[in-house]
């Protein structure tokens, strides 16, 4: 079932935001990651319209959008490939005509899944704060 995030959310929100950007990103540090919960949990949820997708055990995915920006989307490890990822994303392409991203370019799961949702690659540039070429994608309905 797809719902509203609730500040109750957070810490099963930031679980797995955590444990599948380690599983996505294995190219950074996994201490990396862990250096940004607290921008996560303070800043950047907050300030984003996030929607989570929750079953029976509780939270297994979520997405945040930031104006027409994809700024987050993920899936716990163990759910991942059954669908749920598609489901969030197609929620959060009916709430924008454009919707962008940036998808790190060694994350190549990720850019065929972003492809197969009808994203096309508009630009390429480096995160300032990993130093990592990523690509802009964007979808237009």
């Amino acid at each position: 079932m797809l719902r509203d995030y609730s500040a109750e959310d957070i810490d099963q929100i930031l679980d797995i935001w955590l444990s599948a950007s380690i599983k996505a990103h294995d190219f950074i540090e996994p201490a990396f990651w862990k250096s940004k919960l607290d921008a996560m949990r303070n800043l950047y949820i907050p300030a984003s319209e996030t929607r989570v997708f929750e079953n029976a055990s509780g939270i297994i995915g979520f997405y945040s959008l930031y104006a027409n920006t994809l700024a987050a989307i993920f899936v716990s490890p163990e759910y991942q490939g059954k669908g749920i990822g598609t489901a969030l994303l197609s929620d959060a392409m009916r709430k924008r005509q454009i919707l962008r991203l940036t998808v790190y370019k060694a994350n190549h799961s990720s850019i065929l899944f972003y492809e197969k949702q009808g994203f096309v690659v508009i630009d390429e540039q480096i995160d300032e704060h990993t130093g990592q070429p990523e690509l802009v994608m964007e979808y237009c309905a």
